[in-house]
């Protein structure tokens, strides 16, 4: 979703990489309290403290053994107006949706980073994510701008510089797409504040788990909150699994 700059700033400034995820007191690992964390043997878990909250912790985790494994964690930021549940979420609201998403593919302004698995695609001068809902491109990356989706409605990806360098797209509302529900979902590069939708990270955060994220291993990401109606552990569903190619 467009990263926008409002009185509130909606794109994060980095705020550097934890290494470390939190401690969880000798609980069983996250992933293995949630509902479904979508058959792989890779996840990504986005998890904010209440509905209303900007902030939280990114945690990337790995199924070794038959037990979840934490490899990465860094400070997260969300939507200006907080987190809302995928299915009743409205575009233009700047809140993120919750919910367990595929990660089609990745895409940046900057190469890959050594190692990177996943397919990746360059940003161009052409290159746009349509958010146009009267467009037949729909929440779709296009290459160029078709002429039934307007440039006001929609992201020139190149213009993002920071955000954009290094990003995954979320698969939100993106297999079928419902218009009027939100386009342009991603997990990216923190800019200057919370987002107007997307989740974001520290630049280096986003290097590492492009290196780390492995499509063979069906790596997929849970968004939600700590408890409540739209608890990370409550999420569910397979939304589009990576397909290999952009």
């Amino acid at each position: 979703m467009r990263p926008r700059v409002v009185a509130t700033a909606l794109v994060c400034a980095s705020l550097g990489l934890v290494g470390a995820a939190p401690d969880t007191g000798g609980a069983p690992p996250l992933p293995a309290r949630m509902a479904d964390t979508g058959g792989g043997t890779q996840l990504i878990t986005a998890v904010a403290p209440r509905a209303g909250a900007t902030s939280g912790t990114l945690t990337w985790w790995d199924l070794r053994g038959g037990r979840w494994v934490p490899a990465g964690s860094a400070p997260a930021r969300f939507g200006a107006k907080g987190l809302v549940e995928g299915a009743s979420r409205r575009q233009g609201t700047n809140t993120t949706p919750t919910g367990l998403y595929g990660l089609p593919y990745a895409f940046g302004i900057r190469p890959a980073p050594p190692g990177t698995s996943y397919a990746y695609r360059p940003v161009r001068q052409e290159s746009w994510w349509c958010q146009d809902n009267k467009s037949h491109a729909y929440n779709r990356w296009t290459e160029p701008r078709p002429a039934d989706c307007r440039a006001a409605e929609s992201e020139h990806l190149v213009t993002y510089r920071t955000q954009y360098a290094y990003a995954l797209v979320i698969g939100f509302n993106y297999d079928r797409p419902v218009r009027g529900r939100g386009a342009g979902i991603f997990l990216h590069v923190n800019g200057r504040g919370a987002t107007a939708g997307c989740v974001s990270v520290p630049e280096g955060a986003m290097r590492r788990i492009l290196r780390w994220a492995d499509p063979g291993r069906e790596p997929h990401i849970a968004i939600g909150t700590v408890a409540g109606p739209t608890a990370v552990t409550r999420a569910r569903g397979r939304a589009v699994p990576p397909s290999g190619s952009p």
